[in-house]
Parts: structure tokens; C-alpha cells; sequence
């Protein structure tokens, strides 16, 4: 839900200046006025939450409730940030990178070292089944994480992201990742759009699947442990598996048409996946950056166009991700490998940030179960 300016103000009961500082401090979320461009909406949950916190008096176990659920930042990272729509790894803009880079560049960036080479592997062709079995295995004999050096963890990020690059994109150690997925799926068209959606998805600041591998390895457990963690979190709905909603909208909009299509999922108050982003209020900024280096289908193009004028909400990179497959005819499969090989990268870059703060990821529960017993009176 958005509100117009004057409507935040009085829900903020503050002056124009403090809700403009707001939004760009990335308290407030802002998007222009589909009737009238010269004005703005704001976000009504963040607009709620800052109303709650100036109201004041609020127990800490109250903001740190809201913190964790799409609120303020909850620990501190140098590896990638989103300011004002666009997405940064350590300071460089990721679409930008994205015009050249490839994933293995784009790791030394995150993790501050030098260019990775990953080895290959005998698999006949990429399967998430398979990476896995593989991480799985490593995590029963690979060492702790504490007490080892930079350079050592460095060496082991890259042994196990060599692992998991195995499963999920075989072939020779001498060729860059994307151009072995394009040769195992038998689609060279497809190879420099791969190349682009690895960049473009390597990290994305404190995630739900990012967020289940610092606290991995918080504890002290591998790094191979921290990326079975969050693969495992990696194939929520909610999070790197959005794109089987955006094919079922898809496959419901070749049977009905896209606007009865969309107007049956909302009516049904389901979510459409393929629409909008917390973080991106004028916009995925990974979206647009990999769409315009491809051609939609018909059916792609319709949804698009029928669901951002009905949403108001313009797609995303689950959509992005799901078309880029249709587009290139790549297997079922294709955008959950695309983003967990992608996201491998970050998730070792912030399990190496994590074990560096040297602190145990422990918040505490706020009790709302049966009042504890007291003892029997006599």
C-alpha cells in the first residue's frame, strides 16, 4: 500500500524536509505518482514503522522485532548495499560490472582477493541434486571455520565454491562458469545473458538465504556448511524458487489471457512473484539490466505489460530469470541453478565477513507460549 506525501506527514505528525531525508536514507520507500509523475507515494508499512518509533518508549524486544522483518539494517557489511534503486558490491555498481565481468571476477571482488579459477567435474550436466550431495559430503570432513587464517578460508572459499561450480556448471577449469553452462545446456546464444545474470546475482546485502550462512557459520561451522545452508534457504517460494510462480502466471496467462490471468491470482489474494521488490520501489535494477539484452515472448511481453499498469509494480529478477529461460529454451531447472550458483560467491564473501567479526549470530525470543509454571501453593 503507498500513501501520498500528505498522508505520511500526518501519520508521521513531521515537516516535508524529515520525510524526504527519510527516503533517502532508505527508511522510506518512494516511488513516483502513476496519475501525476511530479509527485511521490511512500511505502505505508515504512511510513507505519517510523510512526511507531517516534511515538517512543518502544522495548528494545519491539525493535528488534521489527528490524528482522524488512526493517533497519541488523549487523554491519562491507560487501554490498542497495542506495537509491541501484545495487553496489563493495562500491562498484553491479550493472554496471555486469556489462563485462564474469562470476569468477566478480567473487575475488566480494571477497576481496585475487581472480578464482574453479576446477569441473564429472557430472553430465548441471543438477541441484547433485550440489547438494556434494556440499554435504565436504561438510563431514572439511575443518571448523574458527581459528583459521584469511588466506586459509580464501583457499577453502574457493575449493568449495569449485565443488558446487562442479554440480552445477560442468566442464573444463579453463573455461569461465558461464560458458560452461551454455555448453552443457547446448545453448552458445545463451552464454554472455548467463554471464550477465551470474554477475547481476553473486549478492544482494542480508537475504533470507545470506542471512541462514552467516549464522552457519557463526557458530564456528565449515564453509561448505554455510553454503548448505543457504542453498537449503535459497529454494523457499519466497526466495531464489519465485520463478516456478512466475511460469505458473505464465502458463495460467497462455490459457486465459494475461489480464484475466492476473486478475484471477489477486482476486484469489495469492502473490504474484513476478512483481515488485521491497528494496527497488522505481524497479529491480538487476531485472532491467539483464531483460534488455534479450527478446520476450509474446506471452512474457503480455504479462509484463498487463501486470506492471495492473500492479503498479514493474517485474523483477524472478521474472527476468524465468523469461531469459523461455527465451533461450533452457531446462526446467535453469533459474534455480542460475541464482544458487550466482549467489554461492556472496555467501562465502559474508561467511568470511562473519568469522572475521569473530561474534555468535544469537538473538533471543520474545516468549508468547503458556504462562510458566510457579510451583505448587499449600
Amino acid at each position: 500500500m503507498w500513501l501520498t506525501a500528505e498522508e505520511a506527514l500526518r501519520a508521521l505528525k513531521t515537516k516535508p524536509q524529515t520525510l524526504y531525508a527519510n527516503v533517502s536514507r532508505g527508511r522510506i520507500r518512494a516511488k513516483a505518482d502513476p496519475a501525476d509523475p511530479r509527485r511521490s507515494l511512500y511505502q505505508a508499512t515504512d511510513v507505519q514503522r517510523l510512526a511507531a518509533r517516534h511515538a517512543g518508549r518502544r522495548k528494545t524486544e519491539t525493535v528488534a522485532a521489527e528490524a528482522i522483518r524488512w526493517g533497519d539494517p541488523v549487523l554491519s557489511s562491507a560487501i554490498s548495499t542497495i542506495i537509491d534503486g541501484r545495487l553496489f558490491y563493495r562500491g562498484r555498481d553491479a550493472a554496471d560490472l555486469a556489462e563485462a565481468a564474469t562470476l569468477e571476477q566478480t567473487a575475488a571482488l566480494l571477497w576481496n582477493g585475487a581472480e578464482a579459477v574453479f576446477s569441473g567435474a564429472g557430472y553430465d550436466a548441471p543438477s541441484l541434486q547433485a550440489a547438494f550431495l556434494a556440499l554435504a559430503g565436504r561438510v563431514t570432513s572439511d575443518l571448523p571455520s574458527l581459528g583459521r587464517s584469511p588466506a586459509a578460508l580464501r583457499r577453502e572459499a574457493q575449493a568449495v565454491l569449485s565443488t558446487f561450480a562442479g554440480a552445477l556448471a560442468p566442464g573444463r577449469s579453463d573455461r569461465p562458469l558461464h560458458l560452461r553452462l551454455a555448453e552443457s545446456w547446448q545453448r552458445p546464444d545463451a552464454a554472455d545473458c548467463l554471464r550477465r545474470a551470474l554477475v547481476l546475482l553473486a549478492d544482494h546485502e542480508l537475504n533470507a538465504s545470506t542471512f541462514a550462512a552467516r549464522v552457519t557459520v557463526s557458530a564456528g561451522a565449515a564453509l561448505s556448511a554455510a553454503v548448505l545452508s543457504g542453498l537449503a534457504t535459497l529454494t523457499g517460494p519466497l526466495h531464489g524458487a519465485a520463478w516456478q510462480g512466475v511460469d505458473a502466471l505464465i502458463e495460467a496467462a497462455a490459457a486465459l489471457g494475461a489480464e484475466p490471468a492476473i486478475r484471477r491470482t489477486l482476486a484469489q489474494g495469492h502473490r504474484l512473484s513476478a512483481f515488485g521488490h521491497p528494496l527497488y520501489p522505481d524497479g529491480d535494477i538487476r531485472a532491467l539490466a539483464l531483460l534488455s539484452h534479450f527478446p520476450l515472448s509474446q506471452q512474457f511481453a503480455e504479462v509484463r505489460e498487463t501486470g506492471e499498469e495492473m500492479v503498479g509494480e514493474k517485474v523483477n529478477v524472478d521474472f527476468a530469470l524465468a523469461a531469459m529461460a523461455a527465451a533461450f529454451d533452457l531446462p526446467k531447472e535453469a533459474p534455480i541453478i542460475i541464482f544458487s550458483l550466482a549467489r554461492s560467491a556472496g555467501w562465502l564473501a559474508h561467511a568470511m565477513e562473519q568469522i572475521d567479526s569473530g561474534e555468535l549470530i544469537r538473538p533471543r525470543a520474545r516468549y508468547a507460549g503458556p504462562a510458566p509454571e510457579t510451583g505448587t501453593s499449600r
